[in-house]
């Protein structure tokens, strides 16, 4: 399957719109590992929140 072509002038411009400053802005790589263990770590704090709650409460 071929990709699509674009025109020489619609070329020009996607050229031109990612050479902008503010496409040029060097990132940190994403770590999908980190992002899981911060979930995983808001998670478990809601959750020991919410059972103090309830064990406050005398639900547990």
């Amino acid at each position: 399957m071929k990709s699509p072509q674009l025109s020489e002038e619609d070329q020009a411009r996607v050229e031109s719109y990612l050479s902008r400053p503010h496409h040029q802005i060097e990132r940190k790589p994403f770590r999908p590992w980190l992002l899981l263990a911060w979930l995983v770590a808001i998670l478990t704090i809601m959750s020991l929140l919410s059972y103090g709650i309830a064990w406050w409460h005398g639900v547990v």
